[in-house]
């Protein structure tokens, strides 16, 4: 069987490679996948949605630790660094850490953010929308969730712009439009380290109502997160919270462009908005895979899979697994249910933040359909370079212009 799946050049042409999918899904869920161009070991790509549930579910078995989450094999010293991340621990130590974080990201927490995630929402909007014309990905999607996570940590105004490109740099590290290499990522992610402990140093004398001062209080028994702790989940922060949902809007609105009747069932019906964000997530579905390290002999629908073997939970392939959904090939905003595992495939590692982004997203075209109803593509979606980030890095869209609402463009 001729198959790849993780060629990141794939994904730049044509969005993740579905019929190679489908045809894993059939013949070979559980697939063992050479990596010849990497000169690395091979790995077990996992396609099909009960599977990617299974491995996700099971960490005494496959470890995000051992190897980190990564599918990039990375070098002994910096594993060592990044093992520090909570997104690259296994229970009991992610246990531990996740407890401290969590507090700030309950459904309760976020749905006090609301009515700024709203203000963000408009002000952006009103920076084009005069115009009639704008890139969707870098005036509206990419800007929108990063200035709600900068809002979150308490970064000055004047910070955004640089945390944006440390963003870019840190996903698109095999896109040249981005960063050169890994090692400049690596470069980055050292520049946000300094900034998260430069960070931590200013909550300490002076404290905000922000998550970072929240993260650097001590918890119910007394306890602290570390200095390189907190400065490794700012550095989460910035990247997850800022790609997925940036990810998700830009490859919504695609689908949109890609299927109008769903934008007018849309505009048509506001209802819908409760569930058009899981089915955004389920169709684009951000971040196309993580791996995990096999700590055992185990087994898993009937492939014999040996202590230290790469095991690749593919959420894109799950996501369209035709066991589990009705017509998956449809996009359809009115799914219900709809079980996408586009935020994880549940266990310990399930997306902290699962409701911030559902909430930034419906939001988001909440404010895209008072505004901007008329929306249409005005030009090529170009595609990140990426086996990781299903991403979108332009996108021309066009307009009726309209008046603003905000008197001011400060956000």
């Amino acid at each position: 069987m001729a198959i790849d799946i993780v060629t990141p050049e794939l994904y730049e042409t044509r969005g993740f490679p579905d019929e190679d999918f489908r045809r894993l899904r059939r013949e070979s869920p559980v697939y063992w996948h050479e990596d010849p161009a990497r000169n690395v070991p091979g790995f077990w790509a996992v396609t099909r949605y009960d599977d990617v549930v299974h491995v996700s579910r099971h960490p005494e078995v496959f470890s995000s630790h051992v190897r980190t989450s990564m599918f990039e094999e990375f070098a002994d010293e910096d594993i060592s660094l990044y093992q520090l991340m909570m997104l690259f621990m296994d229970p009991p130590q992610h246990t531990r850490q996740r407890s401290f974080v969590n507090r700030g990201f309950t459904p309760r927490m976020i749905k006090q953010l609301e009515e700024h995630i709203r203000d963000v929402g408009h002000r952006l909007i009103d920076e084009v929308v005069t115009r009639g014309e704008a890139c969707f990905v870098r005036d509206i999607a990419a800007p929108f969730p990063l200035y709600v996570i900068c809002e979150l940590i308490g970064a000055p105004v004047e910070d955004r712009q640089q945390i944006f490109d440390w963003s870019n740099a840190l996903i698109g590290f095999d896109d040249p439009d981005f960063a050169s290499s890994a090692e400049h990522a690596r470069d980055v992610s050292a520049l946000i380290l300094d900034y998260a402990h430069e960070l931590a140093a200013q909550r300490r004398r002076q404290p905000r109502d922000d998550i970072a001062t929240s993260l650097l209080e001590p918890d119910a028994d007394g306890r602290r997160l570390g200095a390189d702790e907190f400065a490794m989940f700012i550095l989460l922060l910035i990247m997850a919270g800022n790609e997925t949902t940036r990810n998700a809007a830009s490859g919504g609105m695609l689908a949109f462009f890609q299927h109008p009747e769903q934008w007018r069932r849309l505009i048509g019906n506001r209802g819908l908005l409760r569930t058009t964000a899981d089915e955004i997530v389920r169709w684009v579905c951000p971040v196309n895979l993580f791996r995990r390290t096999a700590l055992s002999d185990t087994e898993l629908r009937g492939q014999r899979i040996a202590e230290g073997d790469k095991v690749v939970m593919f959420y894109s392939s799950a996501n369209r697994d035709e066991d589990i959904f009705d017509d998956p090939y449809a996009f359809d905003v009115g799914r219900d249910p709809n079980p996408q595992i586009g935020f994880g495939g549940g266990g310990p590692h399930f997306c902290l933040g699962t409701h911030l982004a559902r909430l930034e997203l419906t939001v988001l075209f909440e404010l895209l359909l008072d505004r901007m109803p008329d929306i249409r593509q005005a030009g090529e979606a170009r595609r990140l370079r990426s086996n990781f980030i299903n991403g979108i890095k332009e996108m021309p869209v066009r307009f009726t212009p309209s008046e603003r609402l905000t008197r001011t463009s400060s956000i």
